[in-house]
C-alpha cells in the first residue's frame, strides 16, 4: 500500500470536486446500457458510481426508481416506501428523480421534515416500527447513499419489508428490469414533476430525527452515561446525522460536543485518505486525524460516516481503535450485560473478521454465526432475536434493544458509538483498554489486508475455488486446520477461499471493481509470523488460479 503525500493532511483545494460539474453531469448524461460499467449494479451495499464517468445519474436513479415500484407491486407490498438522503452531492437531486417515479407509480412515499438527511439507520428503524405486529400492508425503504465513498459518488440502496439490505434474489431482479430498462431509453418509466411528486396525496413527512432519537433509551443505557459525567466528542463527519447527535445530547442531557456540525458536499473539512482520495471513512486514521487530534478533550469520542452506517471509536487511552477490535469488545460487553437477550441468542461476523471474536463467543458460551461479506446475512437473525449482534470488519455493526427485540435489520453507526460512552460509564474502562485486557486473556490478533493483482479470468476462478483445490497442508509452521470456500454459519458461497491453522488464518476474495484480489490475514503470534502467513498465502493463492 503506497500511502499519498496527502494522507492524513487536510484536503488541499485541487482534491476537491466541481460540484456544479458533477450535479450538471447528472442530468444530461446518458449511459449506454450496452457498456457494463454504465449499466446498474447492485453490489453487497446498493448501487454505486459517479455522473462523472456515467456510472450513477439521472438516468440510473429513473430506471431503479421504477424497477422498484414493478417489484412492489409483483410481491405485493403496499405499505409506505421511507425513503432518506445522505449529505453527499448527488443524493439531493437522485432523491428528487426518485420521488418524481414513485409519486407517479402512486407509491405511498414517507420523506423527512424539513428535507432533513437521514441516516440508514433511521429508514430501517421506521421500517420496523410500522411494520411491528402488522402481517399486510408492509413498508420498505430506500437509502440514497454511496456510503463513505469519495464526494463525487452517488448511490441508491433497497432495504425490503425486514428493514436490513436487500437479499441478492431481490437485487438481482431489480438490477435486471432497470437494466433492461436503460436499453429502452427509459420507456416504461412513469414520471410527473418534482413539484407534482411534493404535492401528491401518496407523499408524506414523516419525523425520521425524533423518532429514532426518542426511542434510543430503549438500546442504550443514557441513565448510566449521564450519571458517569463523560466528556464525550463526535464528528459526524459532515454526514446524515449531524442534527441527530444535538438532539441525541438536548433529549438525554448529555456531556455531548459535536466538534464538527458543517454540512459541505465537498468535505472540503476532512483529512485525506491513505491513497489521496477524500473518503469518510471512520475506520481509517487518516481520514479521521480530526478526531483523533482532540482524543484528549474526551473520555471517549466518535465518528460516522456519511450515511451513519460505520462507526470509529477514539480514546484518550489508544487513539483510533481498529474496527475489529471494537467488535471484539463490543461483542465481550453486550452478551455479559443484556441479561433479557435470548440465552440462545448467537454472535454475527462475517468470515473476514477477527478470530478474536471467535474466542470471545467461544467464552462467552455463544454460538458463532460466520457469513460471506454483506450486512444482509444479519438481517433475519437481527430480526428474530436469535442473533444478539451482527458486525462487519468494516466498522459497520448493530445489536438488539435491550430486551431482545429488533432494533435494526441494517447497520446503524450510532448505537455502536453511544455504547462505547455506556461501557466506559458502566466499567470505568475505555474500549481500547477494554481491548488490551481482552488481548491478555484471549491472545493478541495481529492482522492485515493487502492486494494483489489478478485478471478477470484468475478472478473469476478465485470466486469458484474449492477446498479440493488447495494441495497444502501446512500454512506459515502449522498445520491446515480447515479450508472454507462457504460460511460456516449458513453455508453460502464466500466468493473466494478462507484458510485457518491453530493461530492464523486468511481469506482471499476477488475485488468487483478491480483487477486484483484481497488477502485479510491475521496472526496470533507475531507481526512476523502474520508476514509469513500472507506470503505463502499469496502464493498459494495464485498457484490455485493460475491460468498457464
Amino acid at each position: 500500500m503506497t500511502l499519498s503525500p496527502f494522507a492524513g493532511k487536510p484536503a488541499p483545494a485541487e482534491l476537491l470536486v466541481d460540484i456544479p460539474r458533477l450535479v450538471t453531469a447528472y442530468y444530461t448524461g446518458q449511459p449506454d446500457a450496452s457498456v457494463s460499467t454504465q449499466r446498474v449494479a447492485f453490489g453487497t451495499s446498493g448501487h454505486r458510481g459517479s455522473s462523472f464517468d456515467l456510472s450513477f445519474n439521472e438516468w440510473h436513479v429513473l430506471a431503479i426508481s421504477q424497477a422498484i415500484c414493478l417489484y412492489r407491486e409483483a410481491q405485493g407490498i403496499t405499505g409506505p416506501l421511507f425513503v432518506g438522503i445522505d449529505t453527499h452531492a448527488l443524493s439531493t437531486p437522485a432523491g428528487a428523480s426518485a420521488l418524481e417515479v414513485l409519486a407517479a407509480n402512486g407509491v405511498t412515499v414517507m420523506i423527512a421534515e424539513g428535507d432533513e438527511y437521514t441516516p440508514t439507520p433511521a429508514i430501517s428503524h421506521a421500517i420496523l416500527c410500522y411494520n411491528r405486529g402488522r402481517t399486510s400492508g408492509l413498508a420498505d425503504g430506500i437509502v440514497i447513499t454511496p456510503s463513505h465513498n469519495p464526494p463525487q459518488s452517488g448511490g441508491y440502496k433497497y432495504n425490503p419489508t425486514n428493514g436490513g439490505p436487500a437479499d441478492t434474489h431481490i437485487t438481482k431482479w431489480i438490477e435486471a428490469k432497470a437494466n433492461e430498462l436503460l436499453a429502452n431509453k427509459l420507456a416504461g418509466v412513469k414520471r410527473i414533476s418534482y413539484e407534482q411528486a411534493l404535492k401528491a396525496s401518496t407523499t408524506h413527512r414523516h419525523d425520521y430525527l425524533n423518532t429514532y432519537v426518542a426511542d434510543l433509551i430503549n438500546v442504550i443505557d443514557f441513565d448510566a452515561i449521564r450519571d458517569a459525567k463523560l466528556r464525550l466528542g463526535v464528528d459526524p463527519l459532515g454526514g446524515a446525522g449531524v442534527r441527530y447527535w444535538s438532539a441525541i445530547a438536548e433529549h438525554y442531557r448529555l456531556d455531548l460536543d459535536v466538534v464538527n456540525k458543517e454540512v459541505d458536499s465537498t468535505f472540503r473539512f476532512m483529512t485525506v485518505d491513505w491513497d489521496g482520495q477524500i473518503r469518510m471513512d471512520p475506520s481509517s486514521s487518516h481520514a479521521m486525524q480530526g478526531l483523533i487530534g482532540l482524543k484528549e478533550r474526551f473520555d471517549v469520542a466518535f465518528a460516522c460516516d456519511p450515511d451513519h452506517d460505520r462507526h470509529g471509536i477514539v480514546t484518550p487511552s489508544g487513539g483510533l481503535l481498529a474496527p475489529n477490535n471494537y467488535l471484539a469488545v463490543s461483542i465481550d460487553y453486550l452478551f455479559q450485560n443484556r441479561p433479557q437477550w435470548r440465552a440462545d441468542a448467537a454472535v454475527g461476523k462475517t468470515v473476514v473478521s477477527s478470530g478474536l471474536i471467535d474466542r470471545v463467543a467461544k467464552r462467552l458460551g455463544r454460538r458463532l454465526y460466520e457469513v460471506p461479506v454483506g450486512f444482509k446475512w444479519f438481517a433475519e437473525g437481527l430480526f428474530d432475536g436469535s442473533l444478539g449482534f451482527g458486525g462487519e470488519e468494516s466498522a459497520g455493526a448493530s445489536f438488539l434493544r435491550k430486551d431482545g427485540g429488533v432494533w435494526s435489520t441494517d447497520k446503524d453507526g450510532l448505537i455502536p458509538a453511544l455504547l462505547a460512552a455506556e461501557m466506559t460509564a458502566r466499567t470505568g474502562r475505555d474500549p481500547s483498554q477494554a481491548y488490551r485486557a481482552l488481548t491478555d486473556e484471549l491472545g493478541e490478533p495481529f492482522s492485515v489486508r493487502v492486494d494483489a493483482k489478478a485478471n478477470p479470468e484468475q478472478k473469476a476462478l478465485l470466486s469458484k475455488l474449492s477446498p479440493a483445490q488447495v494441495t497444502s497442508t501446512e500454512l506459515a509452521g502449522e498445520k491446515i486446520q480447515s479450508i472454507l470456500s462457504h460460511a460456516p454459519g449458513n453455508d453460502q458461497a464466500i466468493g473466494g477461499l478462507k484458510v485457518m491453522t491453530e493461530n492464523g488464518w486468511f481469506a482471499a476474495r476477488p475485488s468487483g471493481t478491480e483487477d486484483i484480489y484481497k488477502i485479510y490475514a491475521e496472526s496470533f503470534v507475531s507481526d512476523d509470523h502474520l508476514k509469513q502467513l500472507v506470503a505463502e498465502a499469496q502464493t498459494l493463492v495464485d498457484g490455485a488460479i493460475s491460468t498457464k
